[in-house]
């Protein structure tokens, strides 16, 4: 159960959303009405109290720009806690204690938290630090989108249409930006990103991943093939294979891939065996692939909650085959069971899906409702969002 309550602020400062977390109403009082005036605030009070990590998602399904804990709980929660929300970048946790012991600052401050106060928290000092925040907010705003240049398309499960929507997305994003644009498909040991594409490759992910000590920029160039419209691709391999890629190798390509394009689009299908690589590293957008059925929103629900909870526009979530006249559930249950409102929804569009499987054509070369949601997605994911001449990007190609 929460209570909200909004800070006056001023003009010139950041606006800021803030959960302060405590089971105890005096004192979760206390210190949201020290938050309240001081400045451009959005305070919102959580009654209940975690009783391990993973009920986070349910507490906060949306991650706040500031959390403020209290810790007079048991230690290895508490600093859990601070330690896994304060894994995504952009949220500022602070600690406040009853208890004005340095070693617990300190074993906390390691944890990941950026300020700690003792109860009763002084408004000079919360005020201050707020002001930090916003910084800080502001500061990691602008990291994300200078390094968030690597897009993973990861689904609930098979079959939701993730080597699909990656390979459209890729040719859409290289021809609204005209970047330089790699799509790597990594849904081994069989994928189906050249299939789709109409490609064949002589090379594959395969080649890039057994010697990653010679792997540079000139190498990948080479192992990659080029679709008519100037993308990029690092096809997978079109046969099984014993090999156990190590996750160095997977970082090592990820890495080169980045320094050697301007986008880097990565279908993993749905492997959650890479968790661990680079390919999720906390600055990559990942493009979460669902459908409005049980088992697919129930999977998405336990991915959430499991590994995204901690990110917020670095998760964008996708309903593919959307059609509402079909919906088993409301677009509020929708929202509950992915944690979030999903931000894209991809049209169920059977005449535009027969036609691609027809001619072998990619949906986005050919004007429909799933090219057009797929393009918005695309100019979105490299800025461009507010282009004026929304017709440019998709004739490009027929010129």
């Amino acid at each position: 159960m929460s209570t909200e309550r909004k800070g006056s602020g001023t003009a010139d400062t950041m606006s800021l959303t803030v959960a302060v977390l405590d089971p105890d109403p005096q004192r979760r009082n206390a210190a949201a009405a020290v938050l309240a005036g001081k400045t451009n605030l959005h305070v919102t009070e959580i009654s209940s109290f975690p009783g391990k990590v993973g009920d986070l998602a349910q507490l906060l399904p949306q991650l706040p720009n500031v959390v403020l804990l209290n810790v007079d709980c048991e230690p290895f929660l508490a600093f859990n806690l601070v330690e896994n929300l304060s894994a995504n970048a952009r949220t500022y946790v602070m600690a406040y204690s009853s208890n004005a012991d340095m070693k617990v600052a300190v074993h906390l401050m390691r944890a990941g938290a950026h300020e700690f106060f003792t109860a009763p928290i002084d408004s000079a000092e919360i005020a201050a630090a707020m002001e930090r925040a916003a910084e800080h907010y502001a500061a990691a705003n602008q990291e994300a989108r200078a390094a968030s240049r690597l897009f993973v398309f990861l689904g609930t499960k098979g079959g939701c249409g993730v080597t699909t929507l990656a390979s459209n997305f890729a040719l859409a994003l290289a021809q609204e930006s005209e970047g330089n644009t790699l799509l790597i498909d990594f849904g081994l040991p069989l994928g189906d990103v050249a299939i789709n594409l109409g490609i064949k490759s002589e090379y594959s992910v395969d080649n890039a991943l057994h010697y990653p000590d010679r792997l540079d920029s000139k190498l990948l160039s080479t192992l990659v093939v080029k679709h008519a419209t100037g993308l990029s691709v690092l096809a997978a391999p079109s046969e099984f294979s014993d090999y156990t890629v190590p996750g160095d190798s997977i970082d090592k390509l990820i890495s080169v891939a980045c320094q050697a394009y301007d986008f880097v689009v990565v279908d993993v299908g749905s492997r959650v065996d890479l968790f661990s690589t680079s390919l999720f590293d906390k600055l990559a957008i990942i493009y979460l692939i669902t459908q409005v059925g049980i088992s697919e929103l129930l999977n998405a629900n336990r991915m959430v909650s499991k590994f995204f909870f901690t990110r917020d526009q670095t998760l964008q979530v996708v309903l593919n085959r959307y059609k509402p006249s079909d919906l088993l559930f409301d677009e509020k249950k929708i929202a509950e069971a992915l944690t979030r409102p999903p931000q894209w929804k991809i049209p169920d569009d059977y005449a535009a899906t027969r036609r691609t499987r027809e001619t072998s054509s990619p949906m986005v070369l050919v004007d429909s409702a799933i090219a057009r949601a797929i393009r918005e997605m695309a100019k979105t994911a490299a800025g461009l969002h507010n282009e004026k001449n929304e017709k440019r990007g998709f004739f490009r190609f027929l010129r």
